[in-house]
């Protein structure tokens, strides 16, 4: 899988300002890994920190899938970027769609507002049958992403400026 090991700082910085704030990062507890990514592939269940060397991980494990239900269970809200695996090669596609249910079962309860963003999230909201039922749903990835942490966004400021101008 791909790592980005000159980040690892950053990294640690961000689950560290996160612990500070009480904010939970949630990350696998285990891995679906295999050595080819099709769908006749081998492949076994491992510990997150444990991914052999010759193994890619492609979907989180049973125990990473129940931890996330019990966290969205006591969440109010869900910001989503982003599959947890290789759902559009099944059967790498249960953790996502395992989350894809319980966030729309969630929301349709109105116990949880979710917002999504992004264009595989999208493309994994609709292999799950869930694309309605979440709260607020962005095809826009990168700009999904500038827009929550406050950057303006061009296009928007240039319809304001358009606006303010007429």
């Amino acid at each position: 899988s791909l790592c980005e090991k000159d980040m690892a700082e950053e990294a640690r910085n961000i689950l560290e300002k996160a612990k500070e704030k009480k904010c939970e990062i949630v990350l696998p507890i285990d891995a679906i890994a295999t050595k080819e990514i099709n769908p006749d592939a081998d492949s076994k269940c491992v510990d997150a920190s444990a991914i052999p060397a010759e193994y890619r991980a492609i979907d989180i494990g049973p125990k990473s899938i129940e931890h996330i239900n019990a966290v969205l269970e006591k969440c109010k809200t869900l910001l989503w970027n982003g599959p947890m695996g290789v759902f559009e090669i099944k059967p790498f596609d249960k953790g996502t769609n395992a989350l894809a249910d319980k966030a729309a079962s969630l929301t349709k309860s109105g116990k949880l507002v979710s917002i999504a963003g992004g264009g595989d999230t999208v493309a994994a909201l609709e292999n799950a049958g869930h694309m309605d039922d979440l709260t607020y749903v962005s095809s826009a990835g990168g700009a999904f992403l500038e827009w929550l942490k406050g950057d303006t966004l061009p296009g928007v400021a240039a319809l304001s400026n358009r606006k303010n101008a007429a």
